[in-house]
């Protein structure tokens, strides 16, 4: 028998019964579900007793397992009434989404704003694709992300917009007229290469992928290498190693929306709309600056 039980192996064991399963619960304490498993195997390894047993695609609580549960419940609430006594608080930790195309200038002013507004959390970051995000926000593993809505039905708040422009190689030239246009793109399922080809192909080309990448990175490098141009979402000047193309079809703009995961405290949220808000004011200001 054990000597000593793990706090946090009891509190999976409470979010599992809470949530409703092992994936809902390892999504609520922002953790993969095999550490979840692990949690519950080193918890049965230590009281030597199943807590838990398959049924159809899911599982259930043994009668041990409920037993253990209920001891759980009071032990953990024994030691968060202690703690509260002591006005020693937990950790609070928001986790924040970005795409790679704002993630350098939208993501420091949301540290200032989180650090100014909320001095004892903990920011942890992600930092992907847009359709990734979006998915990671549905699931509630992360808190709010800001999403290049390319669509613009990806749903959220949109807080501002970013010009979409075309961006190439110093010296790199069209095509002839007969020859496939080559465009450096993000690999599928991407909004903005659908953009892009439609654009082109309105304008009369026939459009090639010349190069795709899953990262900003990886599009910039291709675009840099003379593979082709690729359409961008614009933050200011351009991308090191690269010119801006005006000489092709205007695309537009595309939003930065805020997505919030269910139930985020409102408070959180207001201070990332402003943040963000914030931050397409000051980059207004910096061009009308710059414009006159």
């Amino acid at each position: 028998m054990a000597s000593s039980l793990d706090l946090d192996h009891l509190r999976t064991l409470v979010a599992i019964s809470e949530c409703g399963g092992f994936s809902k619960a390892a999504t609520v304490l922002h953790i993969s579900q095999p550490a979840l498993s692990q949690h519950i195997r080193l918890l049965e390894r230590s009281l030597k007793r199943k807590l838990f047993v398959k049924e159809g695609r899911g599982m259930r609580f043994t009668v041990d397992g409920e037993l253990v549960l209920a001891e759980a419940r009071q032990i953990l609430g024994v030691h968060d009434q202690a703690l509260e006594r002591l006005k020693v608080h937990s950790e609070q930790i928001v986790v924040v989404g970005s795409s790679e195309h704002s993630a350098d200038q939208v993501l420091p002013e949301m540290i200032r704003a989180l650090d100014a507004s909320f001095p004892g959390v903990t920011t942890r970051f992600e930092i992907g694709r847009s359709t990734r995000l979006a998915e990671l926000v549905e699931k509630g593993s992360v808190d709010f992300a800001f999403v290049l809505a390319s669509r613009g039905n990806e749903g959220g708040r949109e807080i501002g917009r970013m010009p979409l422009h075309w961006y190439a190689a110093p010296g790199w030239t069209p095509p002839a007229d007969d020859r496939p246009f080559p465009l450096v793109a993000f690999e599928e399922p991407c909004a903005l290469r659908e953009r892009a080809m439609g654009a082109l192909a309105a304008d009369g080309h026939r459009v090639v992928v010349s190069g795709q990448s899953t990262t900003l990175e990886g599009v910039l490098a291709g675009a840099r290498a003379g593979l082709g141009v690729a359409l961008l979402p614009s933050m200011g000047g351009a991308p090191a190693g690269l010119v801006r193309r005006d000489d092709l079809a205007d695309v537009g703009s595309a939003g930065l929306n805020l997505l919030t995961r269910r139930g985020l405290d409102a408070e959180i949220e207001r201070t990332a709309v402003a943040a963000g808000e914030a931050f397409f004011q000051r980059r207004t200001l910096k061009v009308l600056e710059l414009a006159g």
